[in-house]
C-alpha cells in the first residue's frame, strides 16, 4: 500500500512530457515501469482514481465556463438528472441538500455557447436556471497528501515553470486544428502504455515529438492546468464535501476572499454573483473533511475568520456525485 500511495502523492501533478515517462516516474519511486502502469489501471478500475491525464482549462482555449443550480422537484429529480447529463457541455454535475439541490458546471469551446447551453437545459427540463459565473478566483486545485493512517489537504504543488517556456509566443485565441485534435485525443485520459504520446501521435498522422510540444506549449499558456492522476476524494476517505457560501460586503469581497482561499481545507474559492433576493451569496467555498461533522466545523472556521463582515451564509452538503467527465470536445 505504501508504493499506491506514493504513487498517488506523487503523480497529481508534473507528469513527465517525454518519450517513456512511465519509466522516469518509476525510478524516482523505485519501482518498475510494469508495475506503475499496471497500478495505475487498477486503480482506475477500482475508482480510487476519477481519471489519468491532461485536464484542460476551457476559459483560457477560447471557451466558457459557468456553475449553475437548479431546484428540482424530488419527484424529477432522476429524470432532469438525465436531461441534464445529457449534454456533452455539462462537466461535473452534484445533488445538493438545498432547495437549489442540481449544481452542475458548464464548459464549452466559445464563451457565447454557455448562454445557449443554458437556455436549451431550461428549455427541456421547463426549469430555470442560475447562472453563477467565477467572477473572481481566490484559489483554486488541492492535492490529496495521503499516508497509511491519513489523508489530507494540502494546496496543489505544480512544478516551477521550466526556463525553455520562453520560447513559446503568446498564445492564439482559440486552439488550431493539431491543438484541437490533441485535446480531443487526450480529454478522455492518457493511454496507459509505456509511449503515451506516441500512441496519441499514431492515431493524429503525426510524431510524439510534435505531440510533446504541443502539450508543452499547451500548459505554459495554461490551456492545460495539470497532467497526472486525480484521485477520488470520496474512495480514500474524504466522504465529508461541502460547498459554503457567503453573503459578504462588496468592498471587501477580494480581502476576505484571499483569506478564505488561503486555507488548507479549501479546494476552490471564487466570487460569484448574487441572485436577489433568493440567493444573496458572493463567496463560494468548498472545504472538505472525512465527514458531514468534520466540514462543519472547517464552516465554522470560515465564519470565525470572516468575522463580522458576515451577512448570511449557508452549508450545501454534497449528497451524490450525478456526472464528472471534464472537457469535451466534439471529435
Amino acid at each position: 500500500m505504501q508504493e499506491q500511495y506514493a504513487l498517488i502523492n506523487r503523480m497529481q501533478s508534473g507528469f513527465p512530457l517525454q518519450d517513456r515517462p512511465f519509466l522516469t516516474i518509476a525510478e524516482e519511486l523505485a519501482v518498475t515501469e510494469e508495475w506503475l502502469i499496471a497500478t495505475i489501471q487498477d486503480l482506475l478500475q477500482r475508482g480510487v482514481l476519477s481519471r489519468f491525464g491532461p485536464l484542460f482549462n476551457a476559459e483560457m482555449m477560447g471557451g466558457g465556463l459557468t456553475l449553475a443550480a437548479m431546484a428540482v422537484p424530488e419527484e424529477r429529480f432522476a429524470t432532469v438528472t438525465e436531461q441534464v447529463n445529457s449534454f456533452a457541455e455539462v462537466a461535473h454535475n452534484y445533488a445538493r441538500d438545498h432547495q437549489l439541490n442540481m449544481w452542475f458546471v458548464v464548459a464549452t469551446e466559445r464563451r457565447e455557447q454557455i448562454a445557449q447551453v443554458l437556455a436549451a437545459i431550461e428549455k427541456c427540463s421547463g426549469l430555470p436556471v442560475f447562472n453563477l459565473p467565477k467572477l473572481a478566483e481566490y484559489r483554486l486545485g488541492f492535492q490529496l497528501q495521503i499516508t497509511e493512517n491519513h489523508v489530507d489537504t494540502v494546496a496543489m504543488r505544480l512544478p516551477d515553470p521550466p526556463a525553455s517556456w520562453s520560447r513559446f509566443p503568446l498564445p492564439p485565441e482559440y486552439p488550431d486544428a493539431l491543438d484541437r485534435a490533441i485535446v480531443a485525443a487526450t480529454q478522455g485520459g492518457l493511454l496507459l502504455l509505456p509511449q503515451p504520446y506516441q500512441a496519441v501521435a499514431a492515431q493524429l498522422h503525426s510524431t510524439s515529438g510534435e505531440v510533446i510540444e504541443r502539450m508543452e506549449r499547451m500548459l505554459a499558456w495554461g490551456w492545460i492546468r495539470r497532467l497526472g492522476v486525480v484521485p477520488n476524494h470520496y474512495a480514500l476517505g474524504l466522504r465529508g464535501n461541502g460547498m459554503t457560501v457567503w453573503a459578504l460586503p462588496e468592498e471587501q469581497i477580494d480581502q476576505l476572499g484571499l483569506l478564505v482561499g488561503g486555507l488548507d481545507f479549501v479546494s476552490h474559492c471564487y466570487q460569484r454573483p448574487r441572485h436577489l433576493p433568493s440567493w444573496p451569496y458572493n463567496l463560494f467555498a468548498m472545504v472538505h473533511g472525512p465527514d458531514r461533522a468534520s466540514v462543519e466545523n472547517k464552516c465554522a472556521r470560515i465564519k470565525e475568520l470572516l468575522a463580522g463582515a458576515v451577512r448570511g451564509h449557508a452549508l450545501l452538503h454534497s449528497t451524490r456525485i450525478l456526472k464528472k467527465t471534464g472537457l469535451r470536445l466534439a471529435h
